[in-house]
């Protein structure tokens, strides 16, 4: 049986804001944030984009090990903004995605895109890390969440002014919208497996909420993908292997909007 790569992330985050707690508690957090100001919508610019992409700043993943390891957001962040990104997603996980919180709070310096904050987040307290450092949204995942969890986590997000992705992999998980969902994302890698499928887009799609804003994740490296995923509804497109595996993943993002030109 192969081990599920999920648990095992989840039982280190877990420890991770125990330990992050102590260190700085939750209500020094919150008296660190005045009256949270309303940020960049990220569904309203995936709407409003020809493109949708999500351009992501990843240094590694449990299934690929490092895929740019000395990356830097001062060179990469501002080198996506002028590529022609929607949206930028930050990988704060720092053991399995070589991510931290500080990569989010250089990008809000650099960039005047919309920001997501992507990691395992099952506390508030990760809520009110993400705004301090910038995020516009938050990724809320429904394998790590039971829906009582989800609805009071995407809750305390729109009380601090940021969006919600729900992410989701199978059709059960449709149970975790809620009111406060923004944007539904299919991610089309198992999250115990790390298996990836981008048919599980397609087979989705026609479940997802017409009102929500509709977001395909993982292993999409082509073009045709891409139109074919935005004629079955899809308005954003979270890319992030694709790009970073390139020496210049800003160049790589570029030249990927000219292929969704053509």
């Amino acid at each position: 049986m192969k081990e599920d790569i999920l648990q095992t992330i989840i039982a280190h985050k877990r420890r991770e804001i125990e330990a992050q707690e102590q260190a700085v508690s939750l209500s020094a957090l919150e008296a660190l944030l005045d009256t949270p100001m309303p940020g960049i919508s990220m569904k309203q610019a995936l709407r409003q984009s020809p493109f949708g992409i999500i351009a992501e700043f990843k240094r590694c993943s449990p299934s690929k090990d490092w895929i740019h390891r000395n990356a830097q957001t001062e060179v990469i962040a501002p080198a996506y903004q002028q590529a022609g990104a929607s949206a930028l997603s930050v990988l704060t996980d720092e053991p399995f995605f070589g991510g931290t919180l500080q990569d989010l709070q250089s990008c809000r310096s650099l960039v005047q895109l919309p920001l997501l904050r992507k990691d395992f987040i099952i506390s508030p307290y990760q809520l009110f890390q993400a705004k301090l450092k910038g995020a516009d949204a938050v990724l809320l995942i429904a394998a790590c969440l039971t829906t009582g969890q989800c609805k009071e986590l995407a809750h305390l997000a729109h009380e601090l002014q940021m969006e919600v992705l729900l992410e989701i992999h199978e059709e059960s998980e449709l149970d975790h919208l809620n009111p406060h969902i923004d944007m539904v994302g299919v991610n089309n890698r198992h999250l115990g497996t790390f298996h990836t499928d981008v048919n599980t887009s397609f087979q989705l799609a026609k479940l997802l909420p017409e009102e929500l804003t509709r977001v395909s994740e993982s292993g999409l490296s082509q073009p045709e993908t891409v139109k074919q995923l935005r004629e079955a509804g899809f308005h954003g497109f979270l890319m992030g292997e694709a790009f970073m595996k390139s020496p210049r993943p800003g160049e790589a993002l570029y030249n990927f909007i000219q292929a969704l030109q053509v």
